[in-house]
Formats: C-alpha cells, structure tokens, sequence
C-alpha cells in the first residue's frame, strides 16, 4: 500500500483539528477493473492532481487516500416478515450480513429470479442471463395463495393432483439448482409482497422473469413492475413459453390472425431459435440477508386434502403416476424420440395401430410443458437430434398432408405445438381488453390441419 505524499500546507488554511476521526479509503484497480482498462501512470496522476505534484510509481497496484471524513452511520438491518414455511407459522429472517463489495464493476451485485411456469435449468434464458449479468442470484419460487382455496363455483382452483406435480417439480428444480452450486428460495405468498422484502434482504439490484399470457398473470407482472419501479430495481423479462419466440413473428401481437389457419399460413417458414443450454455452473446466493431456503409446502400447507389422490380402494390413482419435475420431463422426451425411430410410419395402415401415431396419438409429454419444466424449443431440438431422418422429411417438405402415409411423428408434433403456439399466442393479444378495447375472440374459428 502506497501512503499519499505530503504536500507544503498553504499559510492561509489553518490545521484541522486533531480531534476530528480520519477514515481511511482503500481502492484496488485491480479488483474493480480488468487490466487492459486502466490509463498509464501519467493519466492516472493528471486525473488526482492537474499541476503533476503528485506522483504514483508504475508498479502500484492500490491506493490509499486518507480524508478528515466522519464514518458513515451503519445501515440499519432489515428483517423480513414473509413466511418461508406455511402461512400461519411465519419466520423470521436473521439480520443482514455485510455485502461483500469485491468482483468486476459491470456486473450486478445481486439479482434475483423469479421462477413461474419456468421449472427448468436448460433452456431458461432469465436464469442464463441473470448469472451473466450478476455476482449473485437468488432463485424465487412463489406458491400464491390465491391460486389455491376454493372458486366462486365451490370448486378447487388448484387440485390435488396438480398440486402435487407441481409440489413434485418444484422440489426437483431445487435439486437440479443445487446440483448447480445453487439453491431455490420457497416461500407462500403473494409475488409483490415476498419479492419486495427479498429484494430489499439481498439488496437485488434486478429482477429477471419470463412473460406469461393469461389476465392474472399479466396483472402480476404489472404489479410486481410497478412495486420494484418504486423501489428503484430493474426488472427484466423474457419470454420463453413458446416454440416460435414472440419477437419473431412475421406481424405484430395486436395483428394477430384470430384463426388457426391464418396464424399457421403466417408462420410458415419461420425459424425456431436455437435451444439455450443449461449451465453447469451457476454463481452463488447472495450473502447478504442470511436468507432461509424454506421448505417446500405439503397439499396440507396449500389447503389440499392429500387423500383425494387416493382411490376409493385406498391405492393411488392413475394420475398419482405423473412424476413432475424437469428430470423426468427430459426422460419422456428421450423415451418419445427413440419410440419414433422405432416405430416408423410406413402406411396408414400401421398407423392406426401404433401406440404413438393416429387418432389417439400424442407426445404424452404435455403436463410438463403446462408448468415449464420442458420447453417447446427442446422437444423440437431433441427430436431433431435423435430423429434426423424424419426432420428431413419435414423440412423438405414444403406442406405435409396430415392423412399422408409420409406422416412422421415430427409432422404431428410440429402441428401439437403450432395449436399450442396459437393459444398462447392468442391469450396473450387478449389478455388485457382494457388495454385493447376489445372482447376476445373465439380462438378456435377456422382451425385448419
């Protein structure tokens, strides 16, 4: 460390008291700044003293400038209040720890990210570019309560069993986020309120999220919009719910065809982007705000009835069969993609009698893309890989009959996934007729094959 050099005290300025506390400020240029961005010497010396009378040798790697400073009150500690752990039992978090200010200026110190119908490490361009851009990311999972209870009809606006593959999906990601260096925040709450006292916890600088489309979930994001804006934290969105990405469509969202068919002649041709790939390694949780995991809700912790999953035999129902989670989404994709290449279609004929082609076909894939934890683009992507004979018969082929023997199952799962890219696609121009003026229309007008 490199002491300031004295200089020749003017006769007209009087001493500083003795009494009054220096505080000494230490700046590493090589901690804050690559090495290619820092001046030469005698640029840095015209920066600290424009008459050249301060001099810093070429071989400093720090400097210590003292200043007749009081030391800066101590922030006070923050203390969350939502609950980690059910609704009636709240904790408390421990107070804050100091933020650690060391790591390259450009990136965000903290960042948080807020995982919705997302529950996926590959593919998943807010958790990519929240580590690209931040020293730190906490992972956030909200199970909201008024997702969950009983409708104006009396009826469960969650049930049981899909509550339990998402209580299922949740845990999963968990794992595949601490398989990562990671780990994921579960709390029960209302998304405004628990992101709020994270944000302010970990001192978030960001908040990455991926669009949704229905009414309730725009109005979320507009709300969680509003309360970071007033906060004074960024908040990034993507989307990523979609084989073909919103940005890319041939026309704006206002200007879209209110008919299968219109939306499919519209779209023809257009490229999927590429897969983004799961990271092996993501940066750590933020150490500041010792904040709590949580645990992960049970159906009792939601207000579910955990029997109801079970049959009056006292056995577990079929649909208990459905294990959600990210791991064994990509399993059934890899399952589904060898089933092709062993079944080939080679007539109508065989069709009707194949497990995965004709009228009852079906990927059987599509629970786990409803929450996310498979993506569109990496079904797409995987067939292609483990199925490259019949995406050739599919991108030679400018329009494929469906009732033709040369039908691949890339054929019918293009055409699943273009019905689903319609829906959401639609709900999404109309999910706000405040905004559009308009009521939405019949989606389902017109459909073509």
């Amino acid at each position: 460390m490199c002491s300031s050099p004295k200089m020749d005290p003017q006769p007209s300025q009087e001493d500083p008291s003795p009494h009054v506390p220096a505080a000494s400020i230490s700046l590493s240029f090589s901690t804050l700044f690559p090495s290619h961005f820092l001046s030469p010497p005698k640029q840095i010396t015209s920066i600290f003293s424009p008459t050249n009378n301060l001099r810093i040798p070429s071989q400093i790697s720090s400097l210590s400038i003292s200043s007749a400073l009081s030391p800066s009150p101590t922030k006070p500690f923050y203390k969350s209040t939502i609950s980690a752990y059910p609704l009636q039992n709240p904790l408390t978090s421990n107070p804050l720890r100091p933020s650690n200010p060391s790591g390259a200026a450009a990136l965000r110190r903290a960042s948080v990210v807020w995982f919705r119908n997302d529950l996926r490490v590959h593919d998943n361009e807010c958790l990519a570019a929240a580590n690209n851009d931040s020293m730190s990311v906490l992972p956030v999972y909200c199970f909201d309560p008024r997702d969950y209870g009983k409708s104006t009809s009396g009826f469960d606006k969650t049930g049981p069993y899909r509550a339990t593959f998402l209580i299922e999906s949740v845990s999963d990601l968990r794992k595949n986020l601490q398989s990562r260096g990671s780990d994921l925040v579960v709390r029960i709450g209302r998304p405004e309120t628990v992101l709020l006292e994270l944000v302010k916890a970990v001192g978030a600088e960001a908040v990455y999220v991926h669009k949704e489309v229905s009414n309730d979930e725009v109005k979320a994001e507009e709300k969680i919009e509003e309360v970071m804006k007033d906060e004074g934290v960024e908040l990034n969105s993507f989307w990523g719910s979609t084989l073909y990405h919103l940005d890319d469509l041939p026309f704006k969202l206002e200007e879209m065809p209110t008919n299968y068919g219109g939306f499919k002649d519209k779209v023809k041709g257009l490229k999927v982007r590429k897969t983004i790939e799961a990271l092996d390694r993501l940066v750590g949780l933020p150490t500041r705000g010792n904040v709590e995991p949580g645990e992960i809700p049970s159906l009792v912790d939601l207000g579910l009835n955990p029997n109801a999953t079970m049959g009056q035999n006292g056995k577990t129902t079929a649909n208990a069969f459905l294990m959600g989670g990210e791991t064994e989404a990509l399993q059934r994709l890899k399952n589904f993609a060898t089933e092709c290449m062993e079944k080939p279609r080679n007539g109508v004929k065989d069709a009707t009698n194949s497990s995965i082609y004709g009228a009852n076909f079906s990927c059987k894939i599509s629970p786990w893309l409803a929450i996310g934890c498979l993506s569109p683009r990496s079904m797409f992507d995987e067939l292609k890989k483990s199925a490259s004979s019949m995406i050739s018969a599919v991108t030679n082929k400018k329009d494929s009959g469906s009732g033709s023997s040369s039908d691949t199952g890339m054929n019918w799962l293009m055409y699943e996934l273009l019905w689903r890219d319609f829906f959401r696609f639609i709900t999404r121009k109309y999910s706000s007729v405040k905004k559009h003026g308009d009521a939405p229309v019949t989606a389902c007008t017109g459909a073509a094959a």
